[in-house]
């Protein structure tokens, strides 16, 4: 009896898991880099990594598409956002995802498509980097 309730218990936790994910992000495309002279690719895989987290539990009724790292030419942006939150390093990525008919959470236009979307991380000590704002602009 304790194994079938044990059972149950766990069935019940990961329903309740996969039902929390809103944002679909199985088939993004993670747009390769060149070199980058300031951070390690394992940097800006972990940046991905929070961003694609973010859109999972954040953007209902929406498909990343595709994340791309701009490249170190966008260095002077990265300075720019580092200051503005008070951070040790800030990085930019570039998005592209779909919408469904339902408009996301209702702030996005239902049935298109984003592109050239921005996520600012930001990050201090070389901790973990953390999701900032996102938009255009």
């Amino acid at each position: 009896m304790k194994k079938i309730i044990a059972l149950c218990l766990a069935l019940i936790l990961v329903l309740s898991t996969v039902g929390c994910n809103k944002g679909n992000v199985n088939n993004v495309n993670i747009t390769d880099w060149e070199h980058s002279e300031i951070y390690s690719d394992e940097d800006i895989q972990s940046a991905i990594t929070v961003v694609m987290d973010y859109f999972k539990s954040e953007f209902e009724g929406c498909t990343l598409t595709s994340i791309s790292y701009p490249g170190d030419s966008s260095a002077d942006e990265f300075i720019e956002w580092a200051e503005q939150y008070e951070a040790d390093e800030a990085i930019v990525l570039y998005s592209s995802f779909d919408v469904d008919a339902s408009g996301g959470d209702g702030s996005l236009n239902p049935n298109s498509t984003y592109n050239g979307f921005k996520w600012i991380l930001t990050r201090s000590e070389n901790g973990p980097w953390e999701h900032k704002t996102h938009g255009y602009g």
